[in-house]
């Protein structure tokens, strides 16, 4: 049994990597999909392999869209609604790592424009379809996420600010439409061999630093985390099984989220997989205030 049939997805930067790669989940797990992306020809390119994969008939568009430019996705949202008018899903996949170098000497263009893509981008999709999934009753919205989120990344700043920045408002947002039957979760997908990580090995251990640039060298060198690990999270999280677990961030590669549907009210009452401030008594240090 398909475990997205029935459903409808909007996939975006679904034009290569794991957001392709999603895109292909979702139509061999049952579902119909609008793949999104800035480059049409591209786009076209993956619709088309995507839509080899629909042998239960399944419907696959494209549509050509800036996350990072609101008239982009206002009619984003309005293509993908006219395509599939029940639509469920939404999966933020859209993301760049932004300029590489000392956060006082980066390119300050650049730097917004990681933003503007990986954080407003973002939002302004969930300002499109929230209405929508509110009159439903129901919506998934999965956020992509990354090791930014949790790590300090130097040299990376916008990246690693813009996700930390989109869990927490996945986070906050979650409860602000708990009662509306949506869940909003963020996927940490793992370390990809995708064209980001090729643009970081490119850029080179002058302006990503040494430790880093050897430790992604061998990542990639040893193959990275299969796309399809972070694509079976999202199928999951689009799926029935996965409702009423929300406000999460979840590791496609550490987590056993397969299991977290029969651990869902002990999952509600925890802040398990949350972003929180860590302070001395959690490490054994007696330094809190009486």
């Amino acid at each position: 049994m398909k475990v997205l049939a029935g459903r409808a997805a909007l996939v975006t930067g679904a034009n290569q990597g794991l957001g392709l790669a999603i895109a292909r989940a979702f139509v061999e797990a049952g579902a119909g999909v609008v793949m999104c992306a800035r480059d049409a020809a591209l786009l076209e390119q993956a619709r088309a392999e995507v839509a080899a994969l629909a042998a239960g008939g399944e419907r696959v568009v494209a549509e050509a869209a800036d996350v990072s430019k609101r008239d982009d996705v206002e009619r984003l949202a309005a293509a993908a609604l006219e395509a599939f008018p029940d639509l469920q899903v939404l999966v933020n996949n859209a993301g760049v790592y932004g300029p590489m170098g000392p956060s006082e000497s980066v390119d300050w263009d650049q730097w917004v424009q990681a933003m503007e893509i990986n954080v407003y981008g973002s939002i302004l999709m969930c300002r499109a379809l929230v209405p929508h999934f509110r009159r439903r009753r129901y919506g998934k919205i999965i956020q992509l996420s990354g090791g930014g989120a949790t790590n300090p990344l130097p040299r990376l700043s916008a990246y690693a600010a813009s996700k930390a920045a989109i869990v927490r408002f996945a986070e906050s947002l979650a409860l602000e439409v708990q009662d509306d039957g949506i869940d909003v979760n963020s996927v940490a997908p793992g370390a990809l061999n995708t064209r980001m990580m090729a643009e970081l090995i490119a850029a080179g251990p002058e302006a990503v630093g040494a430790g880093f640039y050897e430790r992604m060298k061998k990542i990639a060198d040893d193959g990275a985390t299969p796309l399809e690990t972070g694509a079976a999270l999202a199928v999951f999280l689009a799926s029935a099984a996965s409702d009423g677990i929300t406000g999460r961030l979840l590791s496609a590669v550490w987590d056993p989220w397969a299991d977290l549907p029969a651990r869902r009210d002990e999952l509600r009452k925890s802040d398990v997989y949350t972003l929180r401030r860590i302070v001395p008594s959690d490490r054994g240090l007696q330094w809190d205030r009486k």
